[in-house]
């Protein structure tokens, strides 16, 4: 069974933090390997109404972003998982969040910010298809 035991796959929402004038993406340490990095991602749970909104959320949860969310990129669905992309302009990072003692975070440009997250197949798939992307 691909769903790891749910009846149906899991929703989840990821970010792709940008700073799109300095064609920068922001990326973010895992916390249960802080030696992998990924974009901010979790669940989307019913009080986010929106999947943008759970993006959103995590985004702050996990990096410390505040900014809007600007576009949709793509859902990507995998045996256990549906995963939904938003790029996120970031517009501000607060110096103290909530995961901020379990994760560090750093700016890149796009191409080190693809060879970071490769190891994680969906994370690679929807960032090859952002709007930086289209840009190199």
């Amino acid at each position: 069974m691909g769903t790891k035991g749910r009846e149906v796959p899991r929703v989840v929402c990821c970010a792709i933090p940008i700073a799109r004038a300095a064609g920068k993406v922001l990326v973010i340490t895992s916390r249960k390997r802080q030696d992998l990095w990924v974009l901010p991602k979790g669940g989307w749970e019913q009080s986010d109404g929106t999947l943008e909104a759970a993006a959103s959320r995590e985004a702050l949860e996990e990096a410390g972003v505040r900014g809007k969310i600007t576009r949709y990129v793509t859902t990507i669905q995998s045996p256990s998982t549906t995963y939904h992309f938003y790029e996120l302009e970031v517009a501000s990072l607060d110096h103290d969040w909530l995961e901020s003692r379990e994760r560090k975070r750093e700016w890149v440009d796009y191409a080190e910010a693809l060879r970071r997250v490769s190891w994680k197949g969906e994370l690679a798939q929807g960032l090859m298809l952002s709007s930086l992307a289209s840009q190199r």
